[in-house]
Formats: structure tokens, C-alpha cells, sequence
């Protein structure tokens, strides 16, 4: 399927690749969970208009609705809405016709929805997750929640927090690999637009950060699914998992703030009417930030045992990165005065998130200070700074909703009603978030609060329900330009500069007629002569000659759907796997009949659902190989850092350093408990170095093989590919065989990974790489398959390369695990 149906047809959504309507996908559903993270606010701010609670909600429900209002927010709204404006508006600044992987794209956009049906599933399970929305251990686990509260509905949080990561994973790799591969020709790094730059340095956190946060999460559903013992307080640490989630948590305020940053820049610069000032400075200034977000996690730590002298050092990192902010706010202050101010509804959003972002900035210095955070750690102070720093980020947003509106819909607004929209917006903002500060001593995620700062909490009420109808004005505004509003020109601001602004209002499907160019200093488009059209197809399924020669770009598959669906439906079987049934029933002397109709009972349904997954996710992986989905390359374009490799190699090897983080955290976490535990105290798991060693050799020569088949691709030698493509096959399945020897010798003796945490950390830790050698092995019996069929790989040997790469990764992974579980 390549040809793409008109808008107004409901499968045109279904099985679009194009960016610009992905990007309207993600905005309209980030909207969507926007409203219901607001509603869980609306309802929980209801309940604490009196002290001890109003009686709105019981105990369990305040707590799932403030614990669940946090994840949808950070998660499903904030990254998502500005991944949503990057992938309509980076492609088109950057003059490229589409992002580097069109499906990949569609795909993380259907991970990212099914995540949070997954989701909403959650409260119809017995109850969704209540422990807050940094999940601190223990009481991230069932074992530490009350009998009766529901464990499906706890896994499925968890479980749709792991998809939503995988959906920003392929983001992250396909938009690095885009920025830095597919530039208009002229366009270096330095004069790339503001809001790309922000959302380049964006994703690049995201590609570590939530790896560290994927491989928490994995060692989460391990504990829950499976028993093991990572969190547990008898034998695991609930310190393990603040280091694993700071880490991803302390770089997630930047992840959500600095596309709300860009857009800042870009308005001040089109609404002042000159050029930001100490542009390349504040560049500058944004990657040291983007560095440093990773050296400061441990600030979050200050009430725990870390030692005096680490706390220290974290507070300088801490006060240490407020200082590249200040060169930004004062940069954008001094444009703003040197300009001249046009006070139009996006630049007044703008303006607004940059006062808010200053207050939030300076309430923040007092948690960065040992002393002071042992007094406002886990009160109101932190949850009033917060929301200055992060809802700062969604006025910002707002206003990039106004500023493109124009560009998405190809029709106006009403400025009078944009206006009102954020009188009523900032006034309930701050009526909502500054009263916390006066009340800074009540405990945050309570409702018992004393009754001399009740005033304080019912005006902070107040506040929620009029910040809450500025978004009813917004949508109002935006539905009325919708059907009624004028039409818009393709540059409505005098003063806006980047290239989206160059072309109709909405932009086509292809964006431009000719090839945008910066080589003679500024934007022109220029007709591509037929040599230049020669720059190579870049396939995401096997390759078609005629495509090829047409160089026609699809813009249409059902696959990436298909792929979403089926891991949908296997999550949600998942979620319904609790083994803590038992242990609730015998350990409480709760009968197993009273967990009936809580969402705790097991259920013949949920294995059924793990099973047709898998069976989906079979048939679609299957088809989306075989697809023939042809993205045409740019012929002419900037590629530094990476002219020398070719899109798909790139974006491998982004994918691989994002893996790296994944095995760095659980390699980490072993590291972590052995020394929590003593090192030498530590119990040896297997029962021999022998299958060890006998693997490694097995991996090793398997690379070797891997080699070897490239070799015979390069020489277009059929049979010769077959052979080193199957024996690498056959080594990989001797070293599942061996590795299945040694499980089963464990089991037989009664070992299993709940039998202590060093057997946890074993099972885990060799049972993630040997999904990836099983995920490797399932790429090379396609790849054979496809030889015998077709002859592919025969003219075009790039994906022998692609494959070796990942399998040599696996390899060196094993190398590194050898000695740590079998000679230490």
C-alpha cells in the first residue's frame, strides 16, 4: 500500500507514513490526554478543598488520581504534543520532504496511542497504579500496596509506560538521524532554527535518558511479573530504583522544557522583528545544559545516605547548570528590548512561559541546597517549583499552537479571543500554583493538611478550575478559526523567517516543488537537474527496481498499525499475569473469593491475549519486512557529522547507543546490589564457568560467520550467503541450547530467579541478552528467507551490514557478562 487516501477519509489516518499528518496525530491525541490529566487534577484539587478531604474520592482513588494525573502529564502530554510540532515543522525547516524512516515514524506514533489505551485500560482493571508518578520503591510493587488493591491495573501502568518509552526510542533515532542526514544543502548545524536546535538536543537526551528509564522499567515489570527481588526491602533497594528513574527523571525536565524553549525563540525573534540575540551563545548555552542535565540526578537525593561530600559535589552541578539559563532568559529579555514588541497571542504565551520559567527557576535554587531541601523535600514548595518549571513548558505550548495554527490549518484566529484565552490562562495559573509556595508545609500526595493554610488550598482550587476553562477558550478559539476563520496567507507574521513560512498554507503533500537551498545565504528553491536525482533510495522494506527508477516516495502502509495493535494486545495479557494473587490471599488471610471483581483474580483471558499478541505481532512484523516502501534520498544535502554512512547505517547505530544505555543500567544495577550486598559476599549462581566460556566462543565464531556473509553478499555469491547467514543461525541457536542447559540445571535444583536477588540479577540480566540474541536470530531466519525467495541482499548488501552490526553488539555484550556472572 503506497498511494495515501484524501483527508477526509478515516483510513487516510490509519495508514499514513507522511510526517505532517503524523504530527497532527500527535498533537490531537496529546490533547486528548491533556483534558483527562486535567480532569484527574479538577478532581483531587475538588477533594482538597477541606482538610482531611472532602469526601469526593476515597483514599485509594485520590491516590491513583494524583499519581495518575503526574504520568499522564509528563508523559502523554508534555513530549508528546512537541513531538507532535516537530514532526509537522522539523522536516519542513530543515527543507527535507519527510523524516528518514516515514513507517518507523507512523509506528512510534501507534505505540505511543496504544500506550495510553493501555492505559485508560488500567482503571477498568480494579484500579489503576496509586504510587505516585516517580513509582519509588517499594511501593512500586504489589507486595507493599494494600491486599486488595488491584495488581493488573499496577502492570498495566507499567507496562504501557515500557511501549510509550519504545515509541520515543524509534522517535529519538529517526529524527537524529534526519536532522543530521537530510539538512537543505547550505544549512550547517549553526544556522539550523532555533526550534530545531532545542528539539535536536531533545532527542538526543531522550535517547539516553529513557534507556535508563526503559531498563528501570523492565526491572519493574521483572519484580512484578515474575517475583523477582530488584525492589523488594528485604533483599532488593528501593535506592536502586531513585538512581535508575533520577536519572532519566532530572533530564525529563529539559526533555519537556526545551521545545517549549525553542518556540520561545522563534517567537521573540518573529514578534520582536530582529534575530535572538547571542544566537550562537544561547546554542551554546543549550548544550551544556542538555550535558549537565545527566550529572545533577543525585539532587533528588539529598534526604538519602549518600554521603556528604557526593551531595555536595551534586549541589554544584545543581546551582552549576542555572547558569546557562540565565544567559537564555537574559538573551531573550535584550532581543525583546532591542526590538520591536508586537503583543500578539502567541508572543504573549511566550512571554508569559518566560515569567513563569524565572519564577520556577528561582524557587528551584532553594531545592538545589542541601540544608534547604532536607526542609522542603516532599512538601508543597516542590510541587508549586515543579509546576512553574514543567506548565511553564505548556504555555509555551500553547502559544506554538497559535503561532502555527496558520500553518496546520490554513486558517486564521480571532486575536481578540487569543488574548482573552491567556488573560484567563495566567491569571489561573498563578492562582492555582502560588498559593502552594504560602503553603509549602503540607506534604505532598495527602489530603490532611492543617487548617490555617486551608485558605491557600481552596484558592489553589479556585485556580485549577479557571486554569482548566482557559482550555475550554482554547479549544473554542481554535474550533471557531476551524470552520469559520479567515484564510491564512503563507505568512501571516511579518517577521518570520524559517522556511515553513515559504511555502502554501497547509503545506502539500511533498512540501516543495523544487530543492530548498541555503548555498547562496538564503532560502531559495532551485530545480533539481537529473543528475541530482540520482542520490540513491533509501528502502524501508526489501527494494523495488521500478520504484527505484521512479524514485516515488509511499507515503501509505498498514503495517506500523498492525505492529501497534498486536503489541497492545500483548501488553494487556500481560498485565493480567499476577502472580501476587496467592501471596495476598494467604499472606493477608484474604480469601482468594474475595479478590473476585477487584482486577487481582487471574483470568484464562489474559494468557489468550498474550498469545494472540504474539501472533499479531508475527504476521505484521512478517509483512512489514516484506514491504516495499521506497523513501527517496536527498541527492544534495548537509550530512555533518555522518556524510561517510548511509541513512539506514546511522540510524543503527543511534539505535545501538541507545541499547548500550539499556545494558549499562541493568549491568549497573548487578554492579550496585553486589556492592549494596558486599562484594564478597556475594552468592555465585552458576553452576560452572564451562557453559560460559563455551558461549563465548559460540558468539565469537558467530561474528566471524556474520563477517563472512557480507562477503558473500559483496561477491554476490547466493549460496556462499546462505551458508554463513544459516551457520550464524545454528551458533546462535547452540548458544540459546547451552544457555537452556544451564536454566534447566538451575530449575532442576530448585534455583529459580525468586530464590534471592543474586539469582534475580542472573536470570535477568543473561535472560535480556538472550532476548536479544532471539530477536537477532528472528531477523536472520527473515533475512534467509528472503535469499531463498527473492535473491535479496544480492545487488544491495547494505542489510547484511545492518544485521551484523546489531549481532556483533549482542556478542560484546556477552563478553562483558561472562566474566562479571562466571569468573567474579
Amino acid at each position: 500500500m503506497s498511494d495515501l487516501p484524501p483527508k477526509t477519509s478515516v483510513k487516510r489516518w490509519l495508514v499514513t507514513t507522511n510526517h505532517k499528518d503524523v504530527g497532527i496525530l500527535y498533537i490531537v491525541t496529546a490533547l486528548f490526554f491533556l483534558v483527562v490529566g486535567g480532569v484527574m487534577a479538577l478532581l483531587f484539587r475538588a477533594h482538597l478543598w477541606e482538610s482531611g478531604g472532602t469526601g469526593l474520592l476515597t483514599d485509594s482513588q485520590f491516590n491513583q488520581a494524583v499519581s495518575t494525573h503526574g504520568l499522564l502529564m509528563v508523559f502523554w502530554f508534555l513530549s508528546p504534543i512537541a513531538s507532535g510540532f516537530a514532526n509537522y515543522f522539523v522536516p519542513l525547516q530543515i527543507g527535507a520532504k519527510d523524516l528518514a524512516f516515514p513507517r518507523l515514524n507512523a509506528l512510534s506514533y501507534w505505540f505511543y496511542l496504544f500506550s495510553g489505551i493501555l492505559f485508560g485500560i488500567t482503571y477498568f482493571q480494579g484500579g489503576s497504579f496509586s504510587g505516585g508518578w516517580t513509582m519509588y520503591a517499594p511501593l512500586n510493587v504489589p507486595m507493599y500496596t494494600p491486599a486488595l488493591e488491584a495488581t493488573s491495573g499496577g502492570n498495566g501502568v507499567v507496562l504501557a509506560l515500557i511501549l510509550f518509552v519504545l515509541s520515543i526510542t524509534l522517535g529519538s533515532v529517526n529524527f537524529i538521524t534526519t536532522i543530521h542526514r537530510s539538512r537543505a544543502e547550505g544549512l550547517g548545524l549553526w544556522n539550523m532554527p532555533m526550534f530545531t536546535w532545542t528539539w535536536l538536543l531533545t532527542v538526543w537526551m531522550m535517547l539516553f535518558a529513557f534507556a535508563a528509564l526503559l531498563a528501570a522499567l523492565l526491572l519493574q515489570a521483572s519484580d512484578r511479573l515474575f517475583l523477582t527481588q530488584y525492589f523488594a526491602t528485604d533483599q532488593g533497594s528501593g535506592l536502586l530504583w531513585a538512581h535508575l528513574f533520577w536519572f532519566f527523571g532530572h533530564p525529563e525536565v529539559y526533555i519537556v522544557f526545551f521545545p517549549a524553549l525553542g518556540i520561545m525563540l522563534e517567537a521573540f525573534q518573529t514578534f520582536t522583528g530582529r534575530r535572538l540575540v547571542g544566537r550562537k551563545w544561547v546554542i551554546i548555552a543549550m548544550v551544556l545544559i542538555a550535558v549537565q542535565s545527566f550529572l545533577v540526578w543525585m539532587h533528588h537525593m539529598f534526604l538519602t545516605t549518600i554521603n556528604l561530600e557526593i551531595k555536595t559535589l551534586m549541589m554544584a552541578t545543581t546551582i552549576g547548570i542555572s547558569l546557562p539559563f540565565d544567559l537564555i532568559v537574559f538573551a531573550l529579555i535584550y532581543t525583546m528590548v532591542k526590538g520591536r514588541v508586537r503583543m500578539t497571542t502567541p508572543f504573549l504565551f511566550a512571554l508569559g512561559a518566560l515569567v513563569l520559567f524565572i519564577l520556577g527557576g528561582i524557587t528551584g535554587v532553594f531545592l538545589g541546597a542541601v540544608v534547604l531541601d532536607y526542609e522542603f523535600r516532599g512538601t508543597y514548595w516542590v510541587v508549586a517549583h515543579f509546576h512553574y518549571v514543567m506548565a511553564s513548558g505548556v504555555t509555551a505550548l500553547v502559544g506554538g499552537l497559535y503561532y502555527w495554527w496558520p500553518k496546520l490549518t490554513g486558517r486564521m484566529y480571532s486575536e481578540t479571543l487569543g488574548k482573552l484565552n491567556f488573560a484567563v490562562y495566567f491569571v489561573g495559573f498563578n492562582l492555582l500554583y502560588f498559593p502552594q509556595f504560602i503553603a509549602w508545609e503540607t506534604p505532598r500526595r495527602v489530603f490532611h493538611y492543617t487548617e490555617g493554610v486551608e485558605i491557600y488550598h481552596q484558592l489553589s482550587t479556585v485556580g485549577a478550575f479557571v486554569f482548566g476553562a482557559s482550555f475550554l477558550i482554547l479549544f473554542g478559539t481554535l474550533a471557531h478559526s476551524f470552520v469559520a476563520g479567515p484564510r491564512a496567507p503563507e505568512n501571516p507574521w511579518e517577521f518570520s523567517r524559517t522556511a515553513e513560512w515559504a511555502i502554501p498554507s497547509p503545506p502539500p503533500l511533498e512540501n516543495w516543488d523544487g530543492r530548498p537551498s541555503y548555498a547562496s545565504g538564503s532560502l531559495e528553491f532551485v530545480e533539481d537537474s537529473p543528475a541530482e536525482t540520482d542520490g540513491g533510495v533509501t528502502h524501508e522494506g526489501p527494494p523495488s527496481a521500478a520504484a527505484a527508477e521512479e524514485a516515488h516516495a509511499d507515503h501509505a502502509s498498514v503495517w506500523p498499525l498492525g505492529i501497534g495493535f498486536g503489541m497492545f494486545v500483548f501488553f494487556l495479557g500481560l498485565s493480567g499475569i499476577t502472580p501476587y494473587t496467592i501471596s495476598f490471599a494467604e499472606g493477608t488471610g484474604v480469601p482468594p473469593d474475595a479478590l473476585v471483581g477487584t482486577g487481582a483474580e487471574q483470568s484464562v483471558v489474559y494468557p489468550i491475549l498474550v498469545v494472540l499478541g504474539v501472533a499479531i505481532l508475527g504476521y505484521t512484523l512478517f509483512e512489514f519486512g516484506r514491504e516495499q516502501f521506497v523513501v527517496p534520498e536527498m541527492a544534495i544535502a548537509e550530512r555533518w557529522p555522518v556524510e561517510g554512512a548511509g541513512t539506514t547505517k546511522v540510524g543503527v547505530w543511534v539505535f545501538l547507543a541507545s541499547d548500550v544505555v539499556v545494558f549499562g543500567a541493568i549491568i549497573g544495577a548487578y554492579i550496585f546490589m553486589r556492592l549494596h550486598a558486599g562484594w564478597g559476599e556475594w552468592t555465585t549462581v552458576p553452576f560452572a564457568s564451562w557453559p560460559g566460556l563455551l558461549n563465548t566462543y559460540v558468539l565469537l565464531t558467530s561474528s566471524f560467520t556474520v563477517v563472512l556473509a557480507l562477503v558473500m553478499a559483496e561477491r554476490e555469491n547466493k549460496r556462499g550467503l546462505l551458508a554463513a547467514l544459516g551457520a550464524t543461525l545454528a551458533l546462535g541457536l547452540t548458544f540459546m541450547g547451552v544457555k537452556g542447559y544451564e536454566y534447566s540445571v538451575k530449575f532442576a535444583d530448585g534455583e529459580y530467579w525468586w530464590y534471592g536477588i543474586e539469582y534475580s540479577i542472573y536470570y535477568v540480566t543473561t535472560g535480556m541478552h538472550a532476548l536479544h540474541v532471539i530477536f537477532g536470530l528472528l531477523i536472520a531466519g527473515f533475512m534467509i528467507y528472503r535469499i531463498w525467495s527473492i535473491d535479496a541482499y544480492l545487488e544491495d548488501h547494505r542489510p547484511v551490514e545492518f544485521f551484523g552490526l546489531y549481532w556483533h553488539f549482542v556478542d560484546i555484550v556477552w563478553v562483558i557478562l561472562f566474566p562479571l556472572f562466571y569468573l567474579l
